[in-house]
């Protein structure tokens, strides 16, 4: 096999000449294995060659097309393979949640796992077109690259409600120290540094199997920097420990699988399987209890008698944070019924069985909590995966939790913790109005079973938590359920598929992060730097004699 064996300039090139079945098959393999870099994996080496193929390729593009139509044709085709690859190998385990109801859903698996991958893939179709008439020999095209993914990701994110899951900058974030980049950058500055980063070495050689000079410089001085970045977290973790935090926590994990959920004959033993793993020894000294995302199959806040039972398992000034579906009625003016909204919410029940506050999830899954064209699709029989006629409303957010006894919690219902976004730094940066003391982040993972999905949502609660520097308090349906530090660091934790509870202390708050104080304005520093590289490179390049 020529690959590998007759040397990088030969490979560059043998890669860069593919067309046609062996290039779409060479894009989609290449993307697959980017997803190693990511949870449960964190084989992050493996972009160095993932992303340095994907240079080669657009190399081809470049140097085998005259024509800019014909290179931004090719390029547009390699990034939609590449990217095809990537999803497909990356949000595989989306399926298992149609085999929760078979019957119901099944059906619709082959679509789901062609249709989400090629509609994801756009995104990288986007970006590897945007490079292409920034592309130059040498480290520009490195930084065309860098700058043109990095936005492609960036609208992955925000575009038709954004979709920011395993963002390529969590490849960079493999392991601790490296995690503690993120309390500068923020995941879609870091996606520009990986890019940069992991596609420098193999872009030291082109399509005309030549080798740059200047590109090697650069991939040496990334490679320095990305040791210097080690040491630097090393140092962090290492630092003053945090504070130690006042306030006990016990999170429930009762592992009730998807498909015996929303059975009504399981309705009364869930509840009361709850209660007794509540109830468990040392309740005492905890100050709040966290139940999942809808914990119960039914609507808490209209059942008196469960509210009552809660309140007599509860300990005096004991708290429970609970997710829970409900329901609010719309009334005209007169006071008749107009309609119902449901919201998936978090629910604060006091000991005396009081709900005294409640947060309305914000940032809610397509297809899976509504449908777009929601009224048009149901009338066709479609129905979202939740079952819930007319899908359920958005709240108004975001907004902190007021929790009795305790620091100000930020709530983030499921998926919502991997936008960083939806934190809402606005007020933390201006210094105005309370602070959060802790971020809760409650899920229902059953759906997905035992795949990479539940490891890859966590890693990416880890970030939010170092972004932030708040103490990350997670409570998981089926795991993994979890307490982590400012700093990524997991303190307590339960396994995915395991059942038990977590008595823990919540960690104090750290320090306002430059993210938490710079937010966005670190983004477009970086974008602007990654840009104005690509300047300088073509700079130089026409100083040349």
């Amino acid at each position: 096999m020529r690959l590998g064996l007759a040397g990088p300039a030969a490979t560059a090139a043998w890669v860069a000449g593919l067309t046609g079945v062996k290039r779409a098959l060479t894009a989609a393999l290449l993307g697959a294995i980017a997803v190693l870099a990511f949870a449960p994996f964190h084989l992050w080496p493996i972009l160095f060659v993932s992303l340095g193929g994907l240079v080669w390729l657009l190399d081809g593009c470049h140097a085998s097309r005259e024509s800019r139509t014909g290179r931004l044709r090719c390029a547009g085709l390699t990034g939609f393979w590449f990217g095809f690859g990537y999803f497909l190998t990356g949000l595989y385990w989306v399926a298992e949640a149609f085999l929760v109801e078979p019957w119901r859903h099944g059906w619709l698996i082959p679509f789901v796992m062609t249709a989400l991958p090629a509609g994801m893939a756009l995104f990288f179709v986007g970006g590897c077109a945007l490079a292409m008439p920034l592309w130059r020999r040498g480290p520009a095209r490195l930084f065309a690259l860098a700058f043109a993914l990095g936005l492609s990701e960036l609208a992955r994110g925000h575009l038709l409600t954004g979709f920011p899951w395993d963002v390529i900058g969590y490849g960079l974030l493999a392991n601790e120290p490296l995690m503690q980049l993120s309390s500068v950058f923020g995941i879609y500055s870091l996606t520009v540094l990986a890019v940069l980063l992991f596609a420098a070495p193999a872009a030291i050689w082109n399509a005309a199997a030549a080798r740059s000079r200047s590109v090697l410089v650069l991939a040496s001085s990334l490679l320095v920097l990305l040791g210097a970045a080690y040491v630097w977290g090393s140092l962090r973790l290492a630092g003053t420990a945090d504070a130690p935090g006042q306030f006990r926590v016990r999170i429930v994990q009762a592992n009730v699988s998807q498909a015996d959920k929303w059975n009504p004959r399981n309705a009364v033993r869930i509840f009361e399987n709850y209660l007794d793993m509540t109830r468990r020894p040392g309740l005492d000294e905890a100050d709040v209890v966290i139940w999942p995302e809808t914990a119960l199959p039914f609507l808490l806040d209209s059942s008196p008698d469960a509210l009552e039972a809660i309140a007599g398992v509860l300990p005096a000034g004991t708290v429970l944070l609970v997710g829970s579906a409900r329901i609010r009625e719309r009334r005209d003016e007169r006071g008749m019924l107009i309609g119902r909204d449901a919201y998936n919410s978090l629910m604060v029940v006091d000991s005396d069985g009081r709900v005294v506050d409640v947060y309305d999830k914000i940032h809610l899954v397509p297809f899976g909590e509504y449908l777009p064209f929601q009224a048009f699709l149901e009338s066709l029989g479609v129905m979202q995966m939740t079952g819930v006629r007319g899908g359920f409303s958005a709240g108004a957010g975001p907004r902190l939790l007021k929790v009795p006894g305790l620091p100000h919690a930020l709530p983030l219902i499921c998926y919502e913790v991997i936008f960083p976004e939806e934190i809402g730094n606005e007020p933390r940066r201006r210094g105005e109005g309370e602070q959060p003391g802790w971020m809760l982040n409650v899920t229902n993972d059953a759906w997905f079973g035992s795949s990479a999905g539940p490891y890859q949502h966590f890693h990416q609660a880890r970030v939010r938590a170092v972004e932030q520097g708040l103490p990350l308090v997670r409570a998981a349906n089926t795991g993994i359920s979890a307490v982590v530090d400012p700093k990524g660091r997991v303190l307590a934790n339960l396994a995915l598929g395991e059942k038990g509870v977590i008595d823990a202390g919540i960690p104090a708050r750290g320090p306002a992060t430059v993210y938490t104080l710079w937010g966005s304005r670190i983004a477009v520093f970086v974008f602007a730097m990654a840009f104005l590289g690509w300047l300088a490179c073509l700079w130089r390049a026409a100083l040349r004699p």
